[in-house]
């Protein structure tokens, strides 16, 4: 019989967290700022995949929920990477084929899309809006991620690299979608004025 785990431990109630391999620090240190905000981006991406559900079948929907759900889990090899401050101890981790796979994932989309010449806002689609959420997410984890870095503390090889590339796969992939569900790329007005 398995043995049920309870939720709550009560252990972080003194505004501490614990790290995988021992040893405990605040629940706002910048390592936990990262793995949270890598966190995040899981859930942002769990919601742009949640919306494929309800959007039209296509071969194209079918190929994007592969990558999001890939996605999530080097994400979450990356949060686990990220929660083992020692080497020694480490676990899965992100691999440089990951952000390699990404670029490959981005030049298939983008060769079936029109040359970008324009900014683009957030909007189209469900999806396409949930994955631009997505990516503002990910711009954060990856600044977070770079300010660990300097600050001299161990973060995985080739995690910036990885969440570089994830971030423009999902704005590549928010277009990609668009596309497909026949919603035209919100464009950039520089010069807009109010409704009348």
């Amino acid at each position: 019989m398995t043995k049920r785990t309870r939720i709550y431990t009560r252990t972080g109630d003194d505004g501490t967290t614990g790290l995988v391999g021992g040893g405990r620090i605040k629940k706002n240190a910048p390592r936990i700022d990262v793995y949270g905000t890598v966190d995040e981006l899981s859930s942002a991406i769990g919601v742009a995949r949640a919306s494929l559900r309800s959007a039209p079948e296509s071969a194209r929907a079918r190929r994007l929920e592969a990558w999001l759900a890939w996605s999530q889990d080097v994400l979450f090899n990356l949060g686990s990477s990220l929660a083992t401050p020692s080497e020694e101890t480490a676990g899965p981790t992100v691999h440089a084929g990951d952000a390699t796979a990404l670029e490959r994932a981005v030049d298939e989309a983008d060769a079936e899309l029109p040359p970008l010449d324009a900014f683009i806002l957030p909007g189209g689609s469900q999806t396409g809006a949930a994955l631009h959420v997505a990516r503002t997410v990910c711009r954060r984890a990856e600044r977070l991620l770079v300010g660990l870095h300097e600050s001299g503390e161990r973060v995985p090889p080739h995690s910036t690299i990885f969440l570089n590339r994830l971030s423009d796969a999902l704005f590549v992939w928010s277009r990609w979608i668009d596309a497909d569900a026949g919603a035209a790329d919100s464009r950039w007005n520089p010069h807009a004025t109010p409704p009348g």
